[in-house]
């Protein structure tokens, strides 16, 4: 499949088919298993927490026609956009599609005068970790999950402009 024929649109706001959206998601998180500790949140979302998730954040979407084959959520803070929930459909990956859903999280922080974008990734996924240095982002503090004693998370900052 060309790149091309992937468009990335905002989430409406009579959006309903969040069940694929979470399809998507776990498909995409699903490699971590195992390798992550503690497991990802993403075994936590359900169609509700989704949906509830959408009317605190802009979500959008990677469409290939009718399907969805990726999402980012942003959620607006004071000084610039959290970023997560960052999913591509496994056998798209590789293809830009992430770059370009990001693309659309960045456009719309500098949109809003935001000064940066942030997300965290887990310690063990050092592919994701290169893959958002390639981005433009730099890493700015580890983190551990409650009961941990060592680090679990990295955060990482990329500036606008």
């Amino acid at each position: 499949m060309e790149q091309c024929r992937v468009s990335i649109t905002r989430i409406p706001a009579d959006f309903g088919r969040w069940g694929d959206v979470l399809t998507v998601i776990t498909r995409a998180f699903a490699f971590m298993d195992g390798i992550i500790d503690p497991p990802s949140s993403a075994h936590l979302l359900t169609v509700d927490a989704l949906r509830a998730k959408a009317l605190r954040e802009t979500g959008f979407l990677a469409l290939d026609g009718d399907r969805i084959v990726g999402c980012v959520f942003a959620l607006e803070r004071t000084d610039g956009f959290y970023v997560g929930k960052l999913a591509v459909a496994p056998d798209l990956q590789g293809q830009g599609i992430g770059r370009r859903l990001m693309q659309a999280a960045e456009d719309l922080a500098r949109s809003r005068g935001k000064a940066a974008i942030e997300l965290e990734t887990r310690i063990e996924l050092t592919a994701n970790h290169a893959a958002f240095a390639r981005l433009g982002f730099h890493e700015t503090e580890r983190t551990a999950h409650e009961g941990y004693d060592r680090p679990t998370s990295i955060t990482m900052r990329k500036t606008i402009s």
